[in-house]
C-alpha cells in the first residue's frame, strides 16, 4: 500500500489573550521590533495546550507539537483524546483550511472533509446547489456529481429540502447532506470530525456503514476523528491518540483505545466529580462481595454488593430520598441503572450516619471494567450526584456451567437461555 499522508514535525502555535499589549507605548514598541524582524518582546513562548489552565495575555500556546506519522491508502485512522487535544486542529491543517507553523504536510489525493456541520455549506444556497458547489470544489465535473446525485439525496434523506436554502436545514439535515456529499464524490481521502454526534441513531449506524464501505471495499482513506470509542474499534484499523496537542500513542485500534481510557481515567482521578445540595452526602462507595467483603474484580456471574456510606446533615428532618447506582462500560455507555423506587422504597428518616445497601444478583456482565456512578435524590432535586467513583473489573467465569465464555467484543451482558431443535410439520 502507498502512503497517501504524510505528515513530518508538524506544530501549530496559536496565540491567546488580547490583540493589543494594554499601551500605546508597548504597542509602538512592539510595531518596532517586528519592523526590525526580532522577536515580540510581550509574547510568552513554549506553553503546551493545556484547556484547563488560564491563559494570560500575550500568551502562546502550541495546539499541535511535533506530530509525525503515516497513513497508507486504505487505512482508517481514528484520532482520539480530550477536548483540546488538537483533533480538530489537525484535520483542518491536512485539509488545508490552516496552515502548520512548523512542519511538513504531504498528501496523495483529493480529501473530501466534513469537520462541523455546515462545512462548505452556503447558506444561502438551496442543497442541490451546494452538492455541485461542493463537488466543484474537489475538482469533480458535472458529469460526475449529475451521476451522484440521486445517492446523495437518498442517503442524506433530504429529497423533500433539495431546493430549499441550506439556512433553513436543522443542524441534523445540515450534517447529514454534508456527510453524503463527502462520502459519495470520488475523494480518495474522507476527514471526519466528531460531526456524526448530530445526527440521530438510524444515520449514525447508515455514517458508520458508508465509512465502513468506502475504506474496506473502496480502498479509500479515512481519518475518523471521534469520542465513540465503540465506532472507533468497530471501524478503524489503526489509531493515533493526542494529549495537550502531543502525540502519546499510535498503533492499532483497541490498544490504542486502551491508552486514551486508561489516560482518561488517571486525569479524572483527580478530580472531584460531585454535585448537589448536599443535605446528604455520600462519604464513600464501596463494592463487596455476598459476604461484604470488599472486592475490585469479581467472576461474571457472581452476587455484589454496592454499599453507599452517607452523612446526614440534618437529623430529624423527613426527607424522600431515592438513591441510585448506574453502571457504565468503558466506552461511556450506560449499563444498567437502578435506583430504589424500581422496588418500590424510598427513605424518609435517615440516621446522622448511615448507609445504603443495593444487592445485585449474578451479574451478567461480559469481563471488562466498569465504572460506578451513584446519586441520591429528593423530589426531583439532587441532594448529592458523584461519576466515577468506582471501578469494577468483571474477569471470566463459568457463567453457563459449560465451561464456555464470551469475549467483551460479543456484547455488553451474557443471558441465560436454552436450546432446542424439534421438526416442522406441514
Amino acid at each position: 500500500m502507498s502512503t497517501v499522508i504524510k505528515v513530518e514535525g508538524l506544530s501549530k502555535l496559536y496565540r491567546l489573550g488580547e490583540v493589543g499589549t494594554g499601551t500605546l507605548s508597548h504597542d509602538l514598541r512592539r510595531w518596532w521590533y517586528r519592523v526590525r524582524g526580532k522577536e515580540d518582546p510581550y509574547l510568552k513562548l513554549g506553553q503546551v495546550n493545556d484547556r484547563t489552565q488560564r491563559a494570560e495575555n500575550g500568551e502562546l500556546v502550541w495546539a499541535l507539537r511535533d506530530i509525525t506519522f503515516e497513513v497508507k491508502e486504505g487505512d482508517v485512522l481514528g484520532i482520539i483524546g480530550r477536548n483540546g487535544a488538537g483533533k480538530s486542529t489537525l484535520l483542518k491543517i491536512l485539509s488545508r483550511i490552516t496552515s502548520p507553523t512548523e512542519g511538513v504536510v504531504k498528501v496523495k489525493g483529493r480529501i473530501a472533509s466534513l469537520l462541523e456541520v455546515g462545512t462548505g455549506f452556503h447558506p444561502e444556497l438551496t442543497g442541490r446547489e451546494n452538492i455541485y458547489m461542493n463537488g466543484t470544489i474537489m475538482g469533480m465535473r458535472r458529469a460526475e456529481i449529475d451521476r451522484r446525485l440521486d445517492e446523495i439525496v437518498e442517503f442524506a434523506g433530504v429529497a423533500k429540502y433539495l431546493d430549499t436554502p441550506v439556512k433553513r436545514y436543522s443542524s441534523g439535515m445540515t450534517v447529514r447532506l454534508g456527510f453524503a456529499v463527502a462520502a459519495h464524490l470520488n475523494a480518495e481521502i474522507l476527514l471526519v470530525d466528531e460531526v456524526l454526534a448530530v445526527g440521530d441513531a438510524e444515520f449514525q449506524k447508515k455514517a458508520l456503514g458508508k465509512m465502513h464501505e468506502v475504506s474496506h471495499d473502496q480502498g479509500r482513506t479515512v481519518l475518523f476523528v471521534s469520542h465513540n470509542m465503540g465506532a472507533v474499534e468497530a471501524l478503524c484499523t489503526t489509531g493515533m491518540v493526542l494529549s495537550n496537542g502531543c502525540k502519546i500513542f499510535e498503533g492499532d485500534a483497541k490498544t490504542a483505545v486502551a491508552r486514551y481510557l486508561a489516560d482518561k481515567i488517571s486525569l479524572s482521578s483527580k478530580i472531584t466529580a460531585r454535585r448537589g445540595k448536599g443535605d446528604v452526602i455520600v462519604t464513600d462507595v464501596l463494592i463487596c462481595d455476598e459476604n461484604f467483603s470488599p472486592i475490585d474484580v469479581i467472576p461474571v456471574g457472581s452476587t455484589i454488593n454496592v454499599i453507599l456510606k452517607f452523612v446526614n446533615k440534618k437529623p430529624g428532618k423527613y426527607y424522600n430520598i431515592i438513591p441510585s447506582v448506574g453502571i457504565k462500560n468503558y466506552f461511556d455507555a450506560y449499563v444498567s441503572n437502578h435506583h430504589s423506587r424500581l422496588v418500590g422504597k424510598i427513605f424518609h428518616k435517615l440516621p446522622e450516619k448511615g448507609q445504603f445497601i443495593l444487592t445485585f444478583k449474578e451479574i451478567p456482565l461480559v469481563p471488562s471494567t466498569y465504572y460506578i456512578h451513584y446519586s441520591l435524590v429528593e423530589n426531583d432535586e439532587i441532594q448529592d450526584m458523584g461519576l466515577d467513583y468506582a471501578e469494577l473489573t468483571v474477569v471470566n467465569g463459568n457463567f453457563y456451567s459449560t465451561g464456555q465464555t464470551i469475549p467483551a467484543s460479543h456484547g455488553m451482558v451474557m443471558l441465560k437461555g436454552d436450546w432446542d431443535m424439534c421438526p416442522v410439520y406441514e
